[in-house]
């Protein structure tokens, strides 16, 4: 902080078991994520390296341990999880990860069908080494998952040693947990809630709008994912109350109402 304002929304710190931020590294370059951590390294806890990206990324260790040294935990982005899995390459998939010492691993079937018992073994056995984060959903457009299968799928995820689960909307914020318009699903979301802890489940909300309808809903620190690198600081100004969607969410009302 620069400056001291009150009636500030307290925010966890790290490592933070709530108020997680989750940015997606579609490919950024050394001095991107240089420039990322520098600009708000302070307020972002995992950083995925999306889908395949990793197989192909150059100067891939050194870009690992830059948000090592920053205290960013760093995994791959589940679509890569399910090419290892889908070629029958777990073990391969395993010493990948162990390779480059990264410290988190997702386990996903948002492009693949796996049996959800076998889905939870893996996330068993990568529990043992690895910070585990499960996504439940598909990336298909217009493919429904009933609510009380969403709350199975979550609950039986997180008995099997996932960290936390990942609520399914891709990059796009047009699936999952929302429609095709990017507007919340809101009777699923709430039948979710009902019976999964909201502080083990990350929203995938790449979108601005999304961020700002978790942050009324549920608070400070709600547990968000898929956010764009360039938006991890004008995320936490949202969570702050200091960006003009959430000015006057976290402000007491006779203080709001003192304003002409």
């Amino acid at each position: 902080m620069n400056t001291t304002l009150t009636h500030l929304p307290k925010r966890t710190k790290r490592p933070r078991k709530d108020g997680v931020t989750m940015v997606m590294d579609k490919g950024l370059s050394l001095r991107q994520a240089e420039d990322m951590i520098d600009s708000s390294g302070d307020f972002i806890d995992f950083v995925k390296l999306g889908f395949g990206t990793s197989v192909i990324t150059n100067n891939l260790a050194e870009k690992i341990k830059l948000y090592q040294k920053a205290d960013i935990k760093t995994y791959f982005g589940g679509t890569l999880f399910e090419a290892f899995i889908i070629r029958n390459m777990f073990d391969e998939y395993c010493s990948f990860i162990d390779k480059y010492k990264v410290e988190a691993a997702e386990v996903s079937d948002g492009s693949i069908d796996i049996k959800h018992d076998k889905k939870c073994e893996y996330i068993s056995k990568l529990a043992k080494n690895y910070t585990v984060l499960s996504e439940v959903g598909s990336k298909e457009e217009g493919v429904i998952i009933r609510p009380a299968m969403w709350i199975q799928m979550m609950n039986t995820e997180l008995e099997a040693g996932s960290w936390k689960v990942i609520a399914e909307a891709r990059e796009s914020g047009t699936v999952g947990i929302y429609r095709s318009s990017g507007h919340a699903h809101t009777s699923l979301v709430s039948k979710i809630t009902s019976s999964v802890k909201q502080e083990n489940i990350i929203w995938e909300a790449p979108n601005k709008s999304q961020q700002v309808w978790w942050i009324k809903q549920v608070g400070a620190n709600v547990n968000l994912g898929n956010i764009s690198p360039n938006e991890a600081l004008s995320l936490e100004t949202l969570r702050l109350g200091l960006r003009g969607d959430t000015f006057f969410t976290f402000l007491p009302k006779e203080i709001s109402k003192s304003v002409k």
